[in-house]
């Protein structure tokens, strides 16, 4: 145990680094806003799109890894809408937003560094496979059904602009759109440009993890403790459990895939299924506290996932 303690902590030291540092004031709000626009807009997508632009498309999207973890996350999704209209009484916009928390996995921020650091760089394909579909996914999912719901439109051509807005204005997916587009010309890259990804790159995951602290000590936890602990379940256990179950007994995977799977899913909520929850106005103090809560409990539960693994 404390081997595996030796993986996940240090990604959680500079993850809290940069709580404490916003907590006590020595790092400024406007310095954490500042931080998160050039990991995410910036230093991440260049991460994102060296990995796809590198990655062996052919033996890389397997369709038996993206069941395994589409399954769990679909079912967390639908888990999450149904027992916080039926079991906790919420308005259906809620429960769709707290259904998007459940949905939502941080898999880059948490995911990336704690599948390094468990398994080396070389084991990160099945998790850039599962990362390069996860936007598009959740997006298309989360959006759709809340749009549908609320009635804002009924016309597909509209619904269609404002789930591709949502989607293809999200720097990352930008970065994982080129990726493609490089991997699949086979457009090679000039040597400087390559050496200046490369510098952004080792940026990208230490700086992002302290951000993260930063933004997180904003999201104090507030009320709601039981659907806040029903939607961490839901992410941190039934997630990972399904795709678990998914990849050993139905889908078959390899040892890499079947890490790559099951850790992406042990990821807690991601801050972006708090910024689907602000947008719509709804749970929005359930989606911050999930996301708080959810990446301080992944210690011990990416911790026991780690254990189980093969």
């Amino acid at each position: 145990m404390t081997a595996l303690l030796d993986v996940v902590l240090p990604v959680f030291l500079v993850l809290g680094a940069g709580y404490v540092a916003v907590w006590r004031g020595l790092f400024s709000d406007a310095g954490v806003d500042g931080l998160m626009v050039f990991t995410q807009k910036f230093a991440v997508p260049c991460l994102l799109f060296a990995a796809i632009s590198s990655l062996d498309l052919g033996q890389s999207f397997d369709w038996r890894l993206l069941l395994s973890y589409y399954t769990g996350s679909t079912a967390c999704f639908v888990l999450g809408i149904l027992g916080a209209y039926y079991v906790f009484g919420r308005s259906l916009p809620d429960s769709i937003a707290i259904g998007f928390v459940a949905l939502f996995a941080n898999s880059v921020l948490l995911g990336l560094p704690i599948m390094e650091r468990a398994y080396g760089a070389e084991a990160l394909v099945p998790n850039y496979a599962i990362i390069s579909i996860h936007a598009p996914f959740c997006y298309l999912l989360g959006i759709t059904t809340m749009e549908i719901v609320i009635a804002q439109t009924r016309a597909p051509l509209r619904l269609l602009k404002t789930v591709g807005k949502a989607i293809f204005s999200n720097a990352l997916m930008i970065g994982i759109i080129l990726g493609f587009i490089v991997n699949l010309t086979a457009l090679p890259l000039p040597g400087i440009v390559d050496e200046a990804l490369s510098l952004m790159i080792r940026a990208a995951l230490p700086a992002a993890l302290f951000g993260l602290g930063g933004v997180l000590y904003r999201y104090r936890p507030e009320g709601d403790a039981k659907v806040i602990a029903y939607v961490c379940v839901l992410s941190l256990l039934v997630h990972p459990a399904i795709a678990f179950g998914m990849g050993r007994v139905v889908t078959d995977l390899t040892t890499d895939q079947l890490r790559g799977a099951v850790l992406t899913a042990a990821m807690a909520p991601g801050v972006n299924a708090y910024l689907f929850a602000n947008m719509y106005g709804a749970a929005k103090r359930v989606a911050a506290s999930a996301v708080l809560i959810g990446t301080a409990a992944t210690v011990l539960t990416a911790s026991g996932w780690l254990l189980l693994l093969p």
